[in-house]
């Protein structure tokens, strides 16, 4: 049964891009239908692979000699990315479908976006890594397509690039990595070294280790490379929901958690791990406070969230990582669908040109404020109980330093988030903007997401389940239950946090008795605003990366089949090479 419903969760988004674009541009409605059809049909068989988790091979695909077997698992990691992927997915479609209507290229826009979902489905699921890097280089490929996909507009196109090639600094890592399991076990498979990692050599694993950080913090927008996820925000916001919670960032906090139990004894990872953590989360939080683009608002918070989920399997819990992870999904997917309703609505990204839009659209209002307490980590919303988990993780696991910073974030993002409910709901219009009716179809995405926001920590007990013995035999993560959440998160302990949160929101409310405070911190500001030097930094990798390209322009004959035959010659090459070396 799970391998017909692995191949389903796979193919079926792969299988309707197909359709949807032989379906053609002058059949819109049609392509909606499709996309939509194909979507939930892989949510379906998504979810009907959670009673059937298993640390077993599902699949098993003879490569040949060199490659092995191209395996999948349908383990409880595996399973429960696939189910966000596939779900959210198709929730950003539904969305879509009024969100988009009348634009041009819809097919194409399909498209990626259901190969997007199979590859994020197929990267989780398979236990072979050069299939898991064959989807992790899908992914950046379309989230390229998706977030340049208005191609006239130059900010989009240069987000789509950058985003490409900071994430392929994290494929290097990968595909590395990826190669020294291969020399050192003579298997593709990650069970080979989550089995028996003592055949690595110490040195060996040390390099294997922080190449996955560095692969991880490009893919999840973490320090150093944080800066491509704002700029990413040129894209449709239905695909801004995909990347920020269904698909592209997940994957890397994915690869952290999935080899935990191999690293966690290499000296100073787990640190590393929480230094990356800790720091994306505080500048992204300050970052976000001094924003006024609705969306990168939501983007910095994306970076300062996932850099909760890196700090806690740093901190040894991967359990409230990927708890948090799910939460993250559910309370970011609504944000950011929610924005795109008033975007789409009052024509603008810009909270100084909004307020009031509470007013003219009561819906959006409502479950956005939803979102925002579950962001904001107020009590019974899903953010409360898996931030909290993380805290109590880094007070138990890590430096009372860093849990002093990561309480401390915790109120600036409620600060943050007031801010951006305030200047978009409440007070006064603050422009001429003229605010249309929400479509159907983007109420019915909505829904569920709100639903979700204020019940879903409800499921702890079942989610631990998923990550037991049975399923992640290396993880060594006990059954964890409301009772257990109840007595962890309502301690003395989370007194404090939940005091600097509300001292966060009483700074937004007697915000005009601050003003001297807020000119003492206006360096702080500056530097906010200039990304903390690091956008520097990564757009030298960006130009490094199109220097080289162009210089590499020249090899480009202009002749289809002499081109042609030095990709094949080089590809055979490589095939020989390999062969004879293994």
């Amino acid at each position: 049964m799970n391998l017909i419903l692995i191949l389903l969760v796979i193919g079926l988004p792969w299988l309707g891009a197909f359709i949807v674009l032989l379906a053609g541009d002058k059949h819109e409605k049609l392509q909606h239908v499709l996309a939509v059809a194909f979507s939930l049909a892989a949510g379906a068989a998504a979810i009907m692979l959670l009673p059937n988790v298993s640390k077993a091979v599902v699949i098993s695909l003879p490569a040949g000699t060199v490659f092995g077997n191209f395996t999948f698992v349908a383990d409880g990691l595996s399973v429960f990315l696939t189910i966000i992927a596939t779900v959210i997915g198709s929730l950003a479609v539904i969305f879509s479908t009024s969100y988009m209507h009348g634009e041009a290229q819809i097919g194409r826009y399909y498209a990626f976006v259901l190969y997007f979902i199979g590859a994020m489905a197929g990267l989780v699921l398979t236990s072979n890594m050069l299939l898991m890097f064959l989807f992790w280089e899908i992914t950046a490929l379309c989230s390229y397509a998706l977030i340049s996909f208005n191609n006239d507009d130059p900010k989009a196109v240069r987000g789509g690039i950058k985003a490409l090639i900071i994430t392929s600094v994290g494929g290097v890592g990968l595909l590395l990595g990826a190669l020294l399991i291969f020399v050192y076990t003579g298997s593709l498979s990650y069970s080979a070294i989550l089995g028996g990692n003592a055949s690595l050599p110490a040195n060996i694993l040390a390099v294997l280790a922080f190449g996955f950080l560095i692969a991880a913090a490009a893919k999840s927008a973490q320090f150093p490379f944080q800066t491509w996820l704002p700029d990413a925000m040129e894209a449709p916001s239905p695909i801004s929901a995909l990347i920020h919670a269904a698909t592209m960032v997940n994957a890397g906090v994915y690869l952290l958690a999935r080899f935990y139990p191999v690293f966690k004894d290499v000296p100073y990872w787990r640190e590393a791990v929480m230094v990356v953590g800790v720091l994306s989360a505080l500048m992204a939080a300050i970052m976000a406070l001094v924003s006024t683009d609705l969306k990168r608002v939501l983007a910095y918070s994306t970076v300062s969230q996932l850099g909760y989920m890196v700090y806690a399997i740093g901190a040894g819990s991967v359990f409230a990582s990927q708890f948090h992870l799910f939460s993250h999904s559910i309370f970011k997917a609504l944000l950011f669908l929610a924005a795109g309703a008033v975007i789409h609505s009052v024509g603008t990204r810009d909270m100084t040109k909004m307020g009031g839009v509470g007013k003219k659209l009561p819906y959006v209002k409502w479950v956005f404020i939803v979102g925002a307490l579950a962001l904001a980590g107020i009590p019974v919303f899903n953010g409360f109980w898996s931030k909290e988990m993380i805290l109590e993780a880094g007070l138990k696991g890590g430096s009372i330093v860093y849990y002093s910073v990561m309480v401390f974030v915790a109120g600036l993002t409620a600060l943050y988030t007031i801010r951006a409910v305030w200047m978009v709901f409440y007070g006064e219009p603050r422009s001429d903007y003229h605010a249309h009716k929400v479509g159907l179809a983007m109420k019915i995405a909505l829904a569920p997401l709100a639903l979700a926001a204020v019940v879903s920590w409800l499921a702890v007990g079942r989610f631990s389940l998923l990550f037991g013995a049975n399923s992640l035999p290396f993880h060594n993560i006990q059954p964890f239950g409301l009772k257990e959440m109840f007595h962890e998160v309502i301690a003395l302990s989370t007194l404090i946090p939940l005091a600097v949160i509300t001292l966060g929101i009483l700074c937004w409310v007697f915000r005009s008795k601050l003003g001297g405070l807020v000119k003492a911190f206006n360096w702080m500001r500056w530097l906010a605003e200039h990304s903390f030097g690091f956008e520097g930094i990564n757009t030298g990798i960006v130009k490094a990366t199109e220097a080289s390209a162009e210089s590499l322009r020249t090899t480009q004959t202009g002749i289809f089949s002499w081109n042609l035959l030095a990709v094949l010659g080089t590809i055979i090459i490589f095939f020989v090479l390999f062969a004879i070396g293994a």
